[in-house]
């Protein structure tokens, strides 16, 4: 098929004499001879071979003996191996076939004179053949004709759609120039809205944890006078060494003795201290110092629990017949660090828990804080909205500007097709061409689509460039090439994909048609003037 569409207008002046019917003079010549080498065959004369390998006199054309190098004395006979046999075919086209061919009982001349004299039974088709191939080629004419009246239809829609982008290209960039300047005063106006909202939410940040502050001082001063009173033991107003000696850990440096003289060191120097002095002594004891009521509480006794009975056979270890080789493990594993996969942050202290409580979550802002804030995000979505209608108008201008430049043939013919897609269902795929675009194969009963190709350039011969197109990089093949497929175009009436196939590995053929690739087909006159002159 595609070849045929560009044939035709080759085939059309013989459209035109086989629609006229044939009236032709025999011309004496020898068999198998073409009408357009006649010269070269003068009866009487004697024969040159066309190749100039020598000369014969002429009763030895047609003898059945190949005297010329080139087998140009024998076109009737299938004397020399490469020969060729004319075959006149009146009434359809001429045709050669080898001279191998000749008398071998087959007909392959349609005028039968191939087999003059193998005693073949050979009927003369060649009108027959002459009128199915005029029904056809008369058929592509009026598709022909049809589809060059669409493709000027589409020329016209693609030129007004050119002049509708281009005008519509120019409002949009006034928009978009408007839109910056829009865009450029919501910022200002965001900018200038959220200075005083971060001022306000920094003070009302400061005042919590200035608040903060505040209560975990009061509870330090309040835990301060418990422990005071704790230490005091002799309840004399002042805690002195020997008191301080009852908490070992308080000790200094931590060394599991806790001397008269590092006591009196916690305590400034000094012997006793008094309520007021106890303040530098508590700031340097406070991260150490454990209350007594905590101390003196007995920690709670866990009731052992009895093992079950295991349903194993198999005796459990007794204490002492522990292997030394899982005594030394366990030995290493207490000794390791827990890896950090393992690491759980342990639950919060009820101290912990219990200052979270307290200090509680930040209160809600203040109405004037509030407001300011309200103002601020107003102002940044006015911002975010003209922002993101800016950057659509951006995306707009480029495709505009994309399909404004855009190759679509001489007279955008193909405009059309932008944007567009089109399916070939077969028995197990849906193949999609989205022309200028990407081609696809889904799998007809479910799975996932394959690229088969993203569109990449007009690839057709120099005389027709806009009659293939092709797409490549598509998905990889498994330990093979990225697909790609090549689209080759047809006149048709209809646009349509109407075939695809496989011809390599990962390379793919698309059969389309559609009017855009119909040519103007010869008028009538213009032929008939010319047969009058043949």
């Amino acid at each position: 098929m595609f070849y045929q569409y560009h044939h035709l207008l080759s085939l059309f002046p013989l459209l035109l004499l086989l629609g006229v019917g044939v009236s032709a003079v025999e011309v004496q010549r020898p068999r198998g001879v073409p009408l357009s080498k006649r010269q070269f065959y003068e009866e009487g004369k004697p024969f040159t071979c066309l190749d100039n390998s020598g000369t014969i006199p002429f009763d030895r054309v047609n003898d059945d003996y190949c005297d010329c190098q080139d087998g140009s004395d024998e076109p009737g006979t299938a004397a020399c191996p490469n020969g060729s046999f004319h075959c006149t075919n009146a009434g359809f086209r001429e045709a050669f076939i080898p001279s191998s061919r000749i008398n071998d009982g087959i007909c392959d001349c349609c005028d039968t004179t191939d087999e003059y004299n193998s005693g073949a039974a050979c009927q003369n088709t060649c009108r027959e053949m002459g009128r199915k191939e005029r029904e056809s080629l008369q058929k592509m004419a009026e598709i022909a004709k049809e589809g060059f009246l669409l493709k000027q239809q589409l020329i016209q829609e693609a030129k007004r759609g050119l002049e509708d982008k281009k005008a519509k290209l120019v409002d949009v960039q006034v928009s978009k120039k408007d839109l910056e300047d829009k865009v450029e005063a919501l910022r200002t106006v965001k900018e200038t809205a959220e200075q005083p909202e971060k001022e306000a939410k920094e003070r009302h940040l400061q005042a919590w944890e200035d608040q903060k502050a505040l209560v975990r001082m009061e509870k330090d001063k309040t835990r301060m006078a418990e422990v005071f009173l704790e230490l005091d033991d002799d309840a004399d107003g002042f805690v002195s060494v020997a008191e301080l000696l009852s908490h070992s850990e308080l000790d200094p440096d931590s060394d599991g003795s806790f001397t008269e003289a590092e006591a009196q060191g916690s305590l400034g120097g000094v012997d006793k201290v008094d309520t007021v002095a106890f303040e530098a002594v508590w700031n340097n004891i406070k991260e150490k110092y454990t209350s007594e009521a905590t101390a003196d509480t007995p920690a709670p006794v866990e009731t052992p629990q009895e093992e079950p009975i295991s349903d194993n056979d198999s005796e459990q270890y007794p204490e002492d017949d522990i292997p030394e080789d899982e005594e030394e493990e366990d030995e290493e594993d207490e000794d390791e660090e827990p890896d950090d996969g393992d690491y759980k942050t342990p639950p919060p202290t009820p101290t912990q828990e219990k200052k979270d409580d307290d200090e509680g979550t930040m209160p809600p802002y203040d109405q004037e804080t509030q407001s300011l804030i309200d103002a601020a995000q107003k102002a940044r979505d006015e911002f975010d909205t003209a922002e993101r209608a800016l950057r659509e108008v951006d995306d707009q201008i480029r495709n505009l500007e994309k399909e404004i430049s855009f190759d679509f043939g001489p007279n955008a013919e193909f405009a059309h097709l932008y944007s567009q897609c089109y399916e070939l269902t077969t028995s197990e795929y849906i193949y999609r061409l989205c022309p200028f675009n990407r081609v696809s194969q889904k799998p007809k009963y479910g799975g996932s689509e394959t690229n088969l190709g993203t569109w990449g350039k007009w690839a057709g011969p120099e005389d027709n460039i806009y009659s293939v197109m092709k797409y490549e990089h598509g998905t990889g093949c498994w330990q093979g090439p990225n697909r790609s497929t090549m689209v080759k175009l047809t006149c048709g009436k209809e646009t349509v994909v109407t075939s695809t196939s496989e011809p390599s590995r990962c390379e793919y053929l698309m059969e389309f048609t559609s009017p855009a690739v119909c040519q103007e087909p010869p008028s009538l006159d213009s032929l008939l003037h010319e047969h009058e002159e043949l």
